[in-house]
């Protein structure tokens, strides 16, 4: 597995999942703020799922794989 998130991608993604599922805990406390643990996952790993099928890559430094 090759990452093909970068930098700003992965900050973004880390943001954006902690806050989906701190909703889980003090917004409106619904099941749909699990739904964070993809973006937050994907950002923490830096590989993405359908950026590879779609042949996408945010990454500024190239992978030698």
């Amino acid at each position: 597995m090759t990452q093909n998130v970068g930098g700003i991608d992965r900050a973004l993604r880390i943001i954006i999942g902690l806050v989906l599922i701190s909703l889980v805990f003090i917004g409106p406390q619904t099941a749909w703020g699990w739904v964070g643990v993809v973006p937050l996952l994907t950002g923490l790993i830096g590989w993405c799922p359908p950026y590879s099928l779609f042949g996408f890559n945010t990454c500024s430094v190239k992978n030698k794989s």
